[in-house]
């Protein structure tokens, strides 16, 4: 039996744990005020489990399948799950904290095409509140060294990490082939005290919930500070509706759902944050029928990006890294804007990024023909890089629900796929990885594309138009005066590097407007 219960009043109230929940809810809870955050799943529990392949990402209990996604592309149909946890993807994420590019915050007509997507603001207006995302997730990084990298306020609070033999011999042979390699940034903790275990360079983190929490995820260095300074959070309790009132002019609050009780509660708000994911976050909105309130309710769910991504691992005649080894250290930003030698497609590509040596257990059931289990111990003679392309907003690419709304979680339909300089734009920086690696000494290189949607921005973006994008500059769902949207399907523009920093940051500055307003 489904029993409903009606709670009382917040200042705030914060849908996620995400990077876009979390970031949003600081300003508002630092200020004192009342901060209720919902979060469908649990914690993550850290021990031994953690480092082997129960512990890996879709492995894990925290990867959920209950909530119904197909995903259309290709020509097939088939089932995605979710992260439904505190901390969200950043408990599983490898740690890289990448701020766009300046010029990613301007028009890109070779991008932008006519999808009318355009950062409402600029690169300066942000600048500040990446400064302060890296101070609260103390990202560890080398200030100066990358050669594209947008002017600072400050350097990283943290040095990185020792480099890596397999890490040296890849950054000598872009070097060999006259690019600049640098390390990237990361959240991870190097420095030893307060409390906090270093990080102890094992091979178990992107993909990993950080079994001693040396991996600056927001579960670990965040949430637990706010919970300190007062913020409510409600664990294992899923939105269902989005409240207006009568008017159809402000949100009153949220319906959610306990799990697995099936008991139905109410909160009421002053302000909603919503911070589900770029899939999660649309069927929310449509769910709660909240489009026919937008002048552009038609955007809500459109523009679905997630770069257009591929592995490339290099096959050696040696082990390039012992097990174990963490050598996730590298990057390449050469290509970002385009480059020379390469003549299609013309202007910006992305970037290239060291990844790791995968343990066997990654690809043991995820490969057809049981190739998994034929491939694994072949593994350890591998190590490669993962390419980064920056894919267009294409109105097509978006998310839908299958069926009518009700009192619980619809099932949706994401339909994606990637036009031709997408694919141009990752075949170039494929070629370029190839290259690396042979330089470094592999005997052949092998490519794997990635379809996950780890990257995923885009479907209730911000913008100028209040026609073709549903959020103002500062995340306010048009047309109503107290709802806002702060995680990835914010972002107008997928740009060429992770989008974790830039989800923070851009939910930091929302999160200072919205205590403005409550």
């Amino acid at each position: 039996m489904i029993h409903f219960f009606a709670l009382s009043a917040y200042d705030l109230l914060v849908i996620g744990s995400g990077f876009g929940g979390t970031m949003a809810a600081a300003p508002a809870v630092f200020a004192g005020r009342r901060v209720l955050m919902i979060e469908a799943g649990g914690w993550v529990a850290r021990g031994p489990d953690n480092w082997g392949p129960a512990g890996f990402a879709d492995a894990t209990p925290s990867y959920n399948r209950d909530y119904p996604i197909d995903v259309r592309s290709g020509g097939r149909t088939s089932p995605l799950g979710t992260y439904l946890n505190v901390g969200g993807a950043s408990v599983f994420y490898g740690g890289v904290a990448m701020r766009m590019r300046e010029a990613d915050f301007h028009p890109d007509p070779q991008i932008d095409q006519q999808s009318g997507a355009r950062w409402p603001y600029g690169y300066a207006d942000l600048e500040p509140f990446y400064t302060e995302a890296e101070r609260l997730l103390e990202v560890a990084g080398d200030t100066g060294a990358d050669p594209t990298d947008p002017p600072r306020s400050a350097p990283f609070p943290q040095a990185p990490g020792p480099l890596a033999p397999i890490s040296t011999r890849l950054a000598d042979a872009a070097r060999a082939l006259d690019l600049h390699p640098f390390r990237l940034p990361l959240a991870i903790n190097y420095m030893p005290g307060a409390g906090r275990t270093p990080c102890p360079a094992c091979g178990t983190c992107d993909g990993y919930a950080c079994a001693v929490q040396a991996k600056n995820d927001l579960a670990t260095v965040l949430l637990p500070r706010l919970q300190r300074a007062g913020l409510e959070l409600a664990i294992n309790t899923a939105a269902v509706r989005i409240n207006v009132n009568d008017d159809g002019r402000r949100v009153t609050g949220v319906t959610a759902m306990r799990r697995p009780s099936g008991d139905i509660v109410t909160f009421e708000a002053r302000a909603v944050v919503v911070a589900a994911g770029a899939i999660a976050t649309p069927r929310l909105l449509l769910a709660s029928g909240l489009e026919a309130l937008n002048p552009a309710g038609d955007a809500i769910g459109r523009y679905l990006m997630r770069h257009c991504n591929a592995v490339v691992l290099g096959v050696f005649p040696f082990r390039p890294a012992p097990d174990r080894e963490f050598h996730k250290q590298l990057a390449i930003h050469d290509f970002y804007f385009g480059h020379p030698s390469i003549t299609a497609p013309a202007g910006r590509l992305g970037c290239l990024q060291q990844f790791a040596t995968p343990a066997p257990w990654v690809t043991r059931g995820r490969l057809p023909l049981g190739l998994g289990s034929l491939i694994g111990p072949a593994l350890a003679f591998t190590t490669g890089l993962i390419v980064i392309a920056e894919d267009r907003p294409q109105a097509a690419n978006r998310v839908v629900l299958a069926e009518a709304p009700a009192l619980g979680i619809p099932r949706v339909v994401v339909s994606h796929h990637y036009d031709a300089r997408d694919l141009a734009a990752r075949s170039a920086l494929v070629g370029v990885a190839r290259r690396i690696l042979r330089q470094a000494g592999a005997l052949f290189s092998v490519k794997y594309p990635v379809d996950t949607f780890s990257h995923a921005v885009g479907t209730v973006r911000m913008g100028v138009d209040p026609h073709s994008s549903p959020l103002d500059a500062w995340g306010a769902f048009r047309g109503l005066g107290n709802l806002f949207v702060t995680d990835g399907s914010a972002l107008p523009r997928s740009g060429g590097v992770n989008p974790s920093l830039t989800i923070a940051a851009n939910a930091l500055r929302s999160g200072t407007h919205v205590l403005e307003t409550i």
